[in-house]
C-alpha cells in the first residue's frame, strides 16, 4: 500500500492527472474520470496506478520469456524519452516515424534494413574508395535517411510479440497493424481516445514530458527486471546441467575403473588353476611295466 501511494504521489506531481478539455472527451473514458476542473477532465489516479501495475506485470513477462517489445512514439516531447527507454532495454523502437506496412509487410521492411546495413559497411570498411566522391556522398545521405527512421528496428529480426504505445490516437496505424497480426498492445490513453482499442490502457496525460517520462520509465524497470530475471534462471539452468555433466562424467570413470578390477581379476584367476593343476593341466605319461606274454 505505501508503493501505491508513494507512487500516486509521483505521478501526481508529474502531472499524469490532468486530461484534455472537456468538449474533446472519449465517452469511452468516463470509469477513468475522477472529476473536471476549470472545463479540464481531472484523471483518477487509483485507476491510473492499477493499470500502471498491471500493464508494467505482463511486461515483464513477456521480456522474461525473451521476446522484445516495441516501443512507439513519434510526437515531439515523447521521441526522446522512449528512445532512451527503448535503449536501455535493448528493445526495438521507432519515434522519427511510422512506415506503413512496418509490421504487416515486414519483410519488405528488412530489406531495406539490410541495405542500409550493407551501405554501412561499405562505406566503413573501405569498399567505397573506388567510387566517386558525389556516389560516396549520396550514399553516405541514403544511409543517414533510412538510419534515421530504420535504426530504431536494426536488429529487430522477427515482429515483436507487444508494442507499447505513447498517445494511440497518433499511432492509430501502428495499433491497427498490430490488431492485425494478433499483437499485444499496451497505450498511454488520455481522456481523448478510446481505451478499448488497445489491450492494456494506462489512463494518463500523454501530452506532458513529465508524465510521459515518469510511465515510460516504470514500464522500462520492469522489462529490466523480467530480463534481469531470465538471465538469472538462464545461469542457474547452465549450473545444473554443468553439475549434471560432470556427475555423468564422473559415474562413467567410476564405471570404467570397476570394469578395468573387474577384468585384471578374471585374468589372475585363470592363471592359479593351470599352476594348480586344475582342468588345464598337461596329465604326466607313466612308463609301460607290463611283461610280453609267454608263447
Amino acid at each position: 500500500m505505501e508503493n501505491n501511494t508513494s507512487l500516486q504521489q509521483q505521478l501526481l506531481e508529474a502531472g499524469v492527472h490532468f486530461g484534455h478539455l472537456k468538449k474533446k472527451w472519449n465517452p469511452k473514458m468516463l470509469p477513468y474520470i475522477f472529476a473536471e476542473k476549470k472545463g479540464i477532465h481531472i484523471i483518477d489516479l487509483n485507476k491510473t496506478v492499477d493499470h500502471l501495475q498491471e500493464a508494467a506485470a505482463a511486461l515483464k513477462q513477456i521480456a522474461k520469456s525473451g521476446k522484445k517489445i516495441m516501443f512507439v512514439a513519434t510526437k515531439k516531447q515523447a521521441k526522446e524519452i522512449v528512445s532512451e527507454c527503448a535503449k536501455r532495454v535493448n528493445m526495438p523502437f521507432a519515434t522519427e516515424r511510422w512506415l506503413g506496412g512496418m509490421l504487416t509487410n515486414f519483410n519488405t521492411v528488412r530489406k531495406s534494413v539490410k541495405k542500409m546495413q550493407s551501405i554501412d559497411k561499405m562505406l566503413n570498411d573501405g569498399s567505397a574508395e573506388s567510387l566517386t566522391k558525389k556516389e560516396r556522398l549520396t550514399l553516405s545521405r541514403d544511409k543517414e535517411k533510412m538510419e534515421k527512421v530504420l535504426g530504431g528496428i536494426a536488429q529487430l529480426s522477427r515482429l515483436p510479440a507487444a508494442l507499447f504505445i505513447v498517445d494511440i490516437g497518433i499511432e492509430h496505424i501502428a495499433l491497427a497493424e498490430a490488431k492485425r497480426l494478433g499483437i499485444a498492445t499496451f497505450g498511454v490513453v488520455d481522456t481523448n481516445c478510446d481505451p478499448n482499442k488497445v489491450d492494456f490502457s494506462i489512463p494518463a496525460n500523454d501530452d506532458a514530458t513529465k508524465s510521459i517520462a515518469i510511465i515510460t520509465n516504470y514500464i522500462t524497470a520492469a522489462i529490466a527486471e523480467g530480463l534481469v530475471e531470465r538471465q538469472a534462471s538462464k545461469d542457474e539452468e547452465e549450473a545444473h546441467q554443468h553439475d549434471d555433466n560432470e556427475n555423468e562424467t564422473k559415474a562413467r570413470r567410476l564405471e570404467q575403473e570397476a570394469q578395468a578390477e573387474g577384468g585384471g581379476r578374471g585374468r589372475r584367476g585363470g592363471k592359479s588353476n593351470t599352476t594348480e593343476g586344475g582342468g588345464g593341466a598337461t596329465k604326466r605319461r607313466v612308463p609301460n611295466t607290463r611283461r610280453p606274454a609267454s608263447k
